[in-house]
Order: C-alpha cells, then sequence, then structure tokens
C-alpha cells in the first residue's frame, strides 16, 4: 500500500529539525497516478516547507519506482473550507468563526474562543427578549471533539 508507505516516510521527516511541528492530514492514491498529501503544521504550512516535503517524496518514490516513471504528486496544507480533522488543528484558529456539525445532526457557529484538552468552545451573539425588548447576549457552547462530526473555519471578508 503505496500511502502506508508515505506515511512512513512522513513520520520520518516529521522527526528533522524544523519539520517536528508538521503533522499528516491524508495521503490520497488516485486512479491517475496522482497522489495528494495534506499536511498541516502548529506553526503554519509555507510554501517552502511543502516544496521541501515534496521533494523529499519524489526522491523515495523515484528511487523505489512505487508509481512508476510518470506521475503526479501534490504536497499542501488544507486549503480554506477544508474541515478540521484533529484536535491539535483548533487552537490556531481561536478568534476566527467555525461552524460546526454534530453527530446528532444539530449545528453550532460561532467564535472560537478556547481549545481543551477534551472540547471546544465557540462564543456566540444571541437575541433574548427581556419583557418587551430584545436584547443581545453573547453565549458560550463547549462541544466535545467526540461530538463533532465536522467543522469549518467560515472566513469572513
Amino acid at each position: 500500500m503505496i500511502e502506508a508507505k508515505i506515511e512512513t516516510l512522513l513520520e520520518e521527516k516529521f522527526q528533522e529539525e524544523g519539520y517536528t511541528d508538521c503533522f499528516l492530514l491524508e495521503v490520497k492514491l488516485h486512479a491517475n497516478r496522482k497522489l495528494d498529501v495534506f499536511i498541516d503544521s502548529d506553526s503554519g504550512v509555507t510554501f517552502e516547507k511543502c516544496q521541501s516535503i515534496s521533494r523529499y517524496l519524489e526522491k523515495h518514490l523515484d528511487e523505489e519506482g512505487w508509481l512508476g516513471d510518470a506521475y503526479v504528486l501534490e504536497v499542501s496544507s488544507p486549503g480554506v473550507g477544508r474541515p478540521l480533522q484533529l484536535p491539535r488543528q483548533y487552537p490556531r484558529n481561536i478568534g476566527r468563526k467555525l461552524e460546526v456539525s454534530l453527530n446528532d445532526g444539530g449545528k453550532h457557529s460561532g467564535t472560537l474562543v478556547a481549545v481543551g484538552e477534551q472540547s471546544i468552545t465557540l462564543e456566540d451573539k444571541v437575541r433574548v427578549k427581556e419583557g418587551k425588548k430584545k436584547t443581545t447576549q453573547l453565549v458560550q457552547t463547549e462541544i466535545p471533539f467526540g461530538d463533532i462530526k465536522k467543522a469549518v473555519v467560515k472566513i469572513s471578508f
């Protein structure tokens, strides 16, 4: 399985200085011999890091011949709009708006204000009726990681 071999190579690479905060999100081999590798980093992924990791993988793919002579390799970070997959991706997004789908079918959206060991906390403005008036209140909702089906960062312009 080529994906497993790539994962092993990246585990080794992520032990090197300058790459210890990197982690693998997904390796996907398509039928047309296109290999997509999605990585992330606690400090953010730069173009130079992607390029270096791509060259590292190309060297091994060429030497071992795992994909033959003609293949396409793309190493990139997850783009905006791609769901967060691992708890370690959340801290970098504190202060950003998230849309969270829950396993039970519910949804929450709000600003990510805290990330704990087991959960995240979203803050959102809610209109509340007090007597004849409506007021806006900030409400915080704690969501356990185990309840999250999908969480996507929403970029506002």
